[in-house]
């Protein structure tokens, strides 16, 4: 058994549900792992029935006794490793998303330690985790020699399952110096209200395909209803349609949803590496030799401006 704390990221008062993937990962294949929440800006006692649901038997509420941890990256991964060092945490994990990333690549620097990040697939028993490598063309399995086991996993790549436990509130004061060199003065939201493309569980793409930066509200229409994201794939970008912000890809962002909808999309290799861990791929083309086929579990041949429209109709 091996006590394993899991980083909650919580967005706009919510827990995110990409969690809970964590969490699942968190109590190894046995099921029998000692689970710790760790949340750096939430209420642990509020959390509890969520939380308890898959599998969490301590939560923790991490706070400081000087300093403002809310605007302090620094502070925030400081006080992550004196949460783990104070409950002997064996392994601690968190999501691969712009937090994730930010605060693990502190917190590994701080002690020391390797970190695997952008899991597929996590054994904290064995200090071991999956990894996409070579744009996606080979998977590499990755063990550590560690006394804490560092590792951030691709949002949606692990199914979360359910396993209720009893948790308990704990609050948690880290003693830390607060000698922050960096401090966030301000946030600044684009794409009000729309699903992060990184952590979506649906996800439509646009190719050249779509002809225009207006068309794109077609498959927004769509998303809409689905409660999808709306990506974008390197040659709509180049050509104007779309910003880079919304590119799936090698040189862009790396999605892994449940259900992925390739809309015009050609299936190129870089586009495949951003999004190769979807559960189920949909391509949409006209033509029926196009690479995306060859990557689909369905495949549409067919016009997207005949197609989208119908499936808005249908969900409508």
């Amino acid at each position: 058994m091996t006590r394993t704390g899991v980083l909650i990221e919580t967005g706009e008062g919510k827990i995110k549900e990409t969690n809970f993937g964590v969490l699942t990962a968190a109590r190894g294949k046995a099921g029998d792992n000692e689970v710790y929440a760790l949340l750096l800006d939430g209420d642990a006692e509020a959390a509890k029935a969520e939380l308890s649901a898959f599998g969490v038997q301590k939560i923790i509420a991490i706070s400081i006794a000087s300093g403002d941890l809310a605007t302090s990256p620094e502070l925030q991964a400081d006080a992550i490793v004196a949460a783990a060092k104070e409950y002997e945490l064996k392994a601690v994990m968190g999501l691969a998303s712009t937090t994730g990333r930010d605060l693990f690549a502190r917190m590994a620097a701080t002690l020391d330690l390797p970190l695997i990040s952008d899991c597929i697939s996590v054994d904290v028993n064995e200090n071991s985790a999956v990894k996409s490598h070579f744009s996606g063309k080979t998977f590499a399995t990755i063990k550590v020699e560690a006394e804490l086991m560092l590792c951030t996993v691709r949002p949606n790549a692990i199914e979360a399952v359910k396993a209720p436990a009893e948790a308990e509130a704990i609050s948690f004061s880290a003693t830390v110096s607060d000698g922050a060199k960096v401090k966030i003065i301000e946030r600044k939201k684009g794409d009000g209200g729309k699903v992060d493309l990184t952590e979506a569980p649906v996800i439509l793409t646009g190719g050249r395909a779509i002809k225009s930066a207006e068309n794109f509200s077609m498959l927004e229409e769509c998303a809409a209803l689905l409660g999808a994201a709306v990506g974008a794939s390197r040659a709509a970008v180049d050509a104007g349609y779309a910003p880079h912000s919304m590119q799936v890809g090698q040189t862009g962002k790396t999605v892994g949803p449940k259900l992925y909808l390739a809309c015009g999309v050609s299936g190129a290799v870089q586009h495949f590496a951003g999004m190769k861990t979807s559960k189920v791929i949909v391509g949409i083309n006209t033509d029926k030799d196009a690479p995306i086929f060859a990557k689909s579990d369905y495949g549409i041949i067919g016009d997207i401006f005949e197609v989208i429209p119908a499936l808005t109709e249908a969900l409508k």
